[in-house]
């Protein structure tokens, strides 16, 4: 890796008040001339990005144009989801488009998985210092 930034894990509740460490990055999301700063959770077990409805509707998205229906499995499944590309941008690195599942639940936090946040990042996990480091893939 050239260049990381290092990201701590942060602490999360569950509905019964049970807290958990997880890898959650500061990342700017942009559509059209609006933007959203929000933490999204880096899964490498998701094949997918996956965006909150709300969070849609306040980079001002229109559910009803995107046409791209988008199957989903898992505790997803029932959910529907279309598809929505965005800006998105960790730290300084330079804004890199991202594929979103814009699922119409807020159930779920903004997920960061493998199509496409890991195709355009490289991250090293580092559990028991609770950090990863993040850098843009190596453009050749």
């Amino acid at each position: 890796m050239s260049n990381p930034k290092r990201f701590p894990f942060i602490e999360r509740r569950n509905p019964k008040g049970e807290a958990n460490v997880f890898p959650c990055v500061p990342i700017a999301l942009s559509y059209g001339d609006r933007t959203s700063e929000i933490f999204g959770l880096l899964d490498t077990g998701s094949s997918l990005n996956v965006l909150p409805y709300d969070v849609g509707l306040e980079l001002g998205a229109v559910w009803e144009e995107q046409s791209l229906s988008i199957p989903l499995s898992g505790n997803l499944a029932p959910v529907e989801a279309r598809g929505l590309a965005v800006m998105g941008q960790v730290s300084d690195f330079p804004p890199t488009l991202l594929a979103f599942a814009w699922v119409k639940s807020n159930d779920p936090p903004l997920i960061l998985g493998q199509l496409n946040f890991f195709l355009e990042f490289d991250v090293c996990f580092y559990r028991s210092q609770l950090a990863f480091d993040i850098c843009p893939k190596l453009r050749i």
